[in-house]
């Protein structure tokens, strides 16, 4: 004979029928996401098994045996460390979390099997951040979590109606709202991450690189997303003023530009610089790019902490830029930079491989003997004069890319027109570099910041003379004047393939897009953004001036005491809603727990009404009527009799046998 169950214990639940379509919705809204960056083959079975589970639950068919689901595992842990070539990182990380996602369901048949595939949900849901921390990413995630809530409220509440599973999950969200507004402004800030983040965190971030080669800034100019966003303090320079500079090439084997390592053991020259305008202020947002430049406008006269100016004249950050950062400058657009410069930065701004494009170093030879001034004049009069094309799509170059660009294509982008131009320079005899960064940019009206985009990328020319320093040159302009004056848009043909969002014409789609910009840019600098320097701008709005990680914890202890007590008292005059039904049986079961037989919290009326018959077989007979009157009331449906039925129902306590005194 089987033994019963000890009083008080609690069996394994089955999982009900009912809950399985919500654990896969939990399941495709926490792991879909991810399909747009995980390999095709890896969606597809993802989204596969999620169908397979739908359709066995639909068709009430058992679960498939477990050396299949081993087998399955095994095969997808495999293939993931073939596609990725590891199972650490990133991207391996998340494409195992998402199998196991998908994967779980087909062996879910208990309560608690369930409860794994939301703890895993909730875990699923931050790896979302490594991708994205957009706007519209949040608000997926805040619909997620309501489902997940949801999904938790549906497996111990039993089948309910979507909207009351949907109420009820809304309202723990909102009692968790001022905790959340607590901690967010108060927890203390750290700059970095709290853990160790793995090596191809930082593998997705795009713009400018430390080598240009014929076509790597045009590939760059056609992604329409900011760079950086820059507001001034007064009025703002000038478009053609607005070169933001970046990496700095003098390193050229032929095709491709290099930035170079200062020469020698010693440190290298701090350079001097003479402002011949007055400096303007301004703060920049800079997007994650991974690299240490912080893209001033040129030339930076006052820097941020922490960054320093190269040789070179870029402004570089101790480390690289791997998180939105603030930074605050002041610029001179008119200046004197280096006058007297450095032999070895001379001599490798000299430096040209030997052998190659012999005709354009014979046309540089015929004016090796003008001044370098009249030098740069004769290059960019030959590109303003001649057949030559500013275009994204130029024809592919050989060897003798020079050559075969200045005599044969004549077509290109400004990083051909800059190569050129500085080639030439140096086969005549004249220090030249290469200048990547960006120009230009479009105010935002709605919010005041000039929005810098990568499609704004651009590479110009630097020749340094004597007595004068380094001087820039833009042999873009020569071609194609409306880049520099109008934008992008203005010097490309219109068959020229660009984002839409920088070829918009309507008025009111480039008003949609500025708001929506403007929403971003709070988005990123008060809630993503939102780091030590910021969170003391906030507590010093109200009277703190001097927050520490001590005052911050005891307020933050104190305000979530504060608020839990108000939630507390929100919520426990609830209780008085108890239904009189309700109330007499939670009566009636008190007067048994006095009488040595409690109910435990999970136990229905029925089942309770039969443990009592087979304890306690005086009180069967009252137990099981009293059970039944409750029944009907609570679960049966509404009558005229309802009040004659809860008189019943209070009757039972009062025909209660008198307790059982203890012997003294």
């Amino acid at each position: 004979m089987k033994a019963a169950a000890k009083p008080g214990t609690r069996p394994a639940v089955p999982l009900e029928h009912g809950a399985v379509p919500w654990l896969l919705a939990v399941a495709l809204a926490t792991a879909g996401p991810h399909f747009g960056h995980l390999p095709w083959w890896l969606s597809a079975l993802v989204g596969g098994a999620l169908c397979w589970r739908a359709w066995l639950w639909q068709q009430r068919r058992q679960l498939p045996p477990r050396w299949t689901l081993a087998l399955l595992v095994i095969g997808t842990i495999a293939a993931v460390g073939w596609q990725f070539r590891t199972l650490l990182g990133k991207d391996a990380g998340v494409a195992l979390l998402v199998i196991f996602m998908a994967l779980k369901p087909m062996e879910m048949n208990k309560r608690r099997d369930a409860l794994v595939v939301i703890m895993l949900g909730y875990f699923l849901l931050l790896t979302h951040y490594l991708y994205s921390q957009s706007i519209p990413t949040g608000l997926w995630l805040l619909v997620a979590i309501t489902l997940l809530t949801a999904t938790l409220i549906r497996l111990h509440g039993g089948a309910q109606p979507v909207a009351t599973v949907a109420r009820h999950a809304g309202l723990l969200l909102a009692q968790a709202l001022p905790f959340m507004l607590i901690l967010y402004l108060l927890f203390p800030r750290v700059s970095g991450p709290l853990w160790g983040l793995p090596q191809d965190a930082y593998s997705g971030l795009s713009g400018l690189s430390d080598q240009m080669a014929p076509g790597s800034i045009s590939r760059l100019v056609q992604s329409g997303a900011i760079a950086f966003r820059s507001r001034f303090v007064g009025d703002l320079p000038e478009q053609s003023d607005l070169y933001w500079r970046g990496p700095v090439f003098d390193d050229y084997d032929g095709l491709t530009w290099r930035t170079s390592k200062p020469p020698g053991k010693a440190p290298p020259q701090a350079p001097t610089i003479a402002a011949g305008s007055p400096p303007q202020a301004y703060t920049s947002i800079l997007e994650a790019h991974n690299r240490r430049w912080l893209l001033a406008l040129d030339v930076p006269t006052r820097l941020p902490p922490d960054s320093s100016l190269a040789p070179t004249l870029e402004a570089l950050a101790r480390e690289p830029v791997r998180v939105r950062s603030r930074f605050s400058f002041a610029s001179s657009v008119a200046y004197r930079a280096n006058v007297d410069e450095t032999p070895a930065i001379l001599q490798q701004a000299l430096a040209l491989p030997p052998r190659i494009n012999p005709r354009s170093r014979a046309l540089a030879a015929g004016w090796a003997s003008r001044p370098p001034r009249e030098i740069a004049a004769a290059a960019l009069a030959m590109f303003h004069d001649e057949d030559f094309h500013y275009t994204l799509q130029p024809p592919l170059l050989g060897p003798n890319a020079m050559d075969d660009f200045l005599f044969d294509s004549r077509r290109g982008f400004c990083e051909h027109y800059a190569s050129a131009f500085v080639f030439l320079m140096r086969a005549a005899g004249v220090p030249a570099r290469v200048v990547a960064g960006y120009q230009g940019g479009e105010l935002n009206p709605v919010d005041g910041y000039l929005n810098v985009r990568q499609s704004d990328a651009h590479a110009w020319a630097e020749i340094w003379i004597a007595g004068e320093g380094w001087l820039r040159f833009d042999p873009t302009v020569a071609v194609a004047p409306s880049r520099i004056e109008q934008g992008i848009v203005a010097a490309l043909p219109a068959g020229e393939s660009l984002p839409m969002v920088i070829r918009l014409d309507s008025d009111w789609l480039r008003e949609l897009r500025n708001r929506w910009e403007a929403a971003n840019n709070t988005w990123n600098q008060w809630v993503l953004g939102y780091n030590p320097q910021r969170q003391r701008e906030v507590l010093s709005r109200f009277g703190w001036r001097e927050p520490d990680w001590r005052s911050m914890t005891a307020s933050l202890a104190v305000l979530c005491g504060v608020a839990l007590l108000l939630v507390a008292l929100w919520t426990l005059p609830r209780r008085r809603a108890v239904d009189p039904a309700q109330r007499a049986w939670q009566k009636y079961c008190a007067q048994l727990a006095r009488r040595g037989i409690s109910r435990v919290q999970w136990e229905g009326p029925v089942a309770f009404a039969h443990r009592v018959a087979r304890e306690r077989p005086e009180l069967a007979a009252l137990t099981g009527e009293a059970a039944a009157l409750y029944a009907a009331l609570r679960y049966g449906r509404s009558d005229q009799n309802a009040a004659g039925t809860l008189r019943l129902l209070q009757e039972c306590i009062d025909r209660l046998p008198p307790r059982r005194r203890r012997n003294a």
